[in-house]
């Protein structure tokens, strides 16, 4: 019995999953681009960016992340609505995704000011 290996530069992402490395550099690349988008404050190109993206069928492996980016962007430019939506999405699609942490973060600061409101 033979067995052979293929030998071949692989990156293995959060999902556990084996993607080219050259595909793994273009995607980690577009999603440092709409980080940095993000921090920037120009939202609204992130979003844009993030919904064409979204459509994309070939970035399956990384829609959770996009989806966590796009809940980013929304809470920075102030649709709690939208950002807890997104990272709703993000955790349907990985349980695992920083989005738990960040959709917990921002149920509990949509609380806090609540109810500061009320003691106005």
């Amino acid at each position: 019995m033979q067995i052979s290996v293929l030998i071949c530069p692989v990156y293995i992402n959060k999902n556990y999953l084996c993607v080219s490395e050259s595909r793994k550099t273009k995607e980690m690349e577009q999603i440092d681009n709409l980080k940095e988008l993000i921090n920037q404050g120009d939202v609204d190109t992130a979003i844009k960016q993030l919904d064409q993206l979204l459509q994309d069928t070939s970035a399956k492996e990384e829609k959770d992340t996009l989806y966590y980016l796009r809940g980013n962007a929304y809470r920075k430019k102030g649709d709690w609505k939208q950002a807890l939506d997104n990272y709703q999405y993000a955790i349907e699609i990985n349980p695992d995704s920083p989005a738990a942490q960040a959709r917990k973060m921002a149920i509990d600061i949509l609380n806090f000011y609540n109810k500061d409101m009320f003691n106005q």
